[in-house]
C-alpha cells in the first residue's frame, strides 16, 4: 500500500501546480521530476520513493520476518502499479534501492556506487539503474541466501520491463541523457 503513494505527482503539484504525467516520460518517479527542471522537489520524490521501500522492510521484519520478501515485492509493485492512478506508476527504481537498502546496507551501497559510475559514464539514468540492479542480483550470490537472490532476480527482470522503451531508445540513440 506504501507503494502506492505517488510522490512526485503529489509533489509537483503542491509546489509546481503541474501534472508530472504531462512532462517528459509521462512518469511520476523523481527521474522525471528532475525534468520539471527543479532539482529540489526531484530530490524530496527521490528520498520518499526510497522510504516507500525501507519502511514497510523494517516493519516487516520487526513483525513478520517470514513475509520480508513479499513485503518488499508489494512495496516495489505498489510504487509501479499503483491502484490510484489506475496502475500506471514508476519504473520502481528509487522503492527498489530502499528495499535494498534496508535488506542489506551493502548491497544499497554497492547499487548506489555502481549507478553513479555508470551514470557517468553513459549519462542514462535507466542504463544506470538496469546494470546496478543486475550487478547486485550478482553480487548477492555471496550471500548464499536462496530467498534474496530470488527476489532480486524477480525485481531485476521486473525493472527490465519497466525499462523497455528506454532499451528501445538507448537501441534508437533517442533516449534523454540527465545532466549530473
Amino acid at each position: 500500500m506504501s507503494g502506492s503513494i505517488p510522490f512526485g505527482l503529489v509533489l509537483t503539484k503542491l509546489f509546481l501546480n503541474q501534472d508530472i504525467r504531462n512532462i517528459g516520460s509521462k512518469n511520476i518517479g523523481a527521474t522525471n521530476v528532475l525534468r520539471t527542471g527543479n532539482k529540489f522537489i526531484a530530490g524530496i520524490t527521490l528520498f520518499l520513493d526510497i522510504l516507500k521501500g525501507i519502511i514497510p522492510i523494517l516493519i516487516t521484519k520487526y513483525f513478520f520476518p517470514d513475509l520480508i520478501f513479499l513485503s518488499g515485492l508489494m512495496a516495489f509493485l505498489g510504487h509501479i502499479f499503483p491502484i490510484w492512478l489506475k496502475f500506471k506508476g514508476g519504473k520502481g527504481v528509487a522503492t527498489y534501492l530502499g528495499i535494498i537498502f534496508a535488506l542489506s546496507l551493502k548491497l544499497g551501497l554497492f547499487f548506489c556506487i555502481f549507478w553513479i559510475l555508470i551514470a557517468l559514464i553513459s549519462k542514462y539514468s535507466s542504463l544506470s539503474s538496469i546494470v546496478s540492479s543486475l550487478v547486485i542480483f550478482i553480487i548477492s550470490f555471496w550471500e548464499n541466501n536462496f530467498q534474496l537472490n530470488s527476489y532480486l532476480f524477480i525485481t531485476f527482470v521486473i525493472l527490465l520491463y519497466t525499462h523497455k522503451q528506454n532499451i528501445i531508445r538507448i537501441k534508437n540513440k533517442t533516449e534523454d541523457k540527465i545532466k549530473l
